[in-house]
C-alpha cells in the first residue's frame, strides 16, 4: 500500500477542515478573525494538497521522466565523443 501514512495525514487534516469550518465566523467583515479563518482554511487545503500529490506519484512520473532524459543526453554525448574520436583516427 502506497503513502499510507500520507493517506492517514491527509485524512486528518480534512476531519479537521471539516470540524472548523462551520464553528469559523466568515460572514463577517474584513475583520482579523475572518482574514485569520480564510488563511486558515488556505493552509489546510495545501496540506491537503501536498498529500494528495504525494499519494498519486506525481514525483514519481517526473523522476522517471527525468531519468530518461539524462539517458538520452549521455547517449547523445557518447555518439559524439565517439564521432570526434573516428574522426581524429582518420585524419592520422
Amino acid at each position: 500500500m502506497k503513502g499510507f501514512k500520507n493517506v492517514v495525514l491527509m485524512s486528518l487534516a480534512i476531519g479537521m477542515l471539516f470540524y472548523a469550518i462551520p464553528q469559523m465566523d466568515l460572514r463577517a467583515a474584513w475583520t482579523l478573525p475572518t482574514i485569520f479563518s480564510i488563511l486558515w482554511i488556505m493552509m489546510a487545503l495545501l496540506v491537503i494538497a501536498a498529500h494528495l500529490h504525494h499519494i498519486l506519484g506525481v514525483d514519481e512520473e517526473k523522476r522517471k521522466e527525468l531519468n530518461r532524459i539524462n539517458r538520452m543526453k549521455r547517449w547523445q554525448l557518447e555518439q559524439l565523443v565517439q564521432g570526434r574520436r573516428k574522426m581524429l583516427q582518420f585524419r592520422k
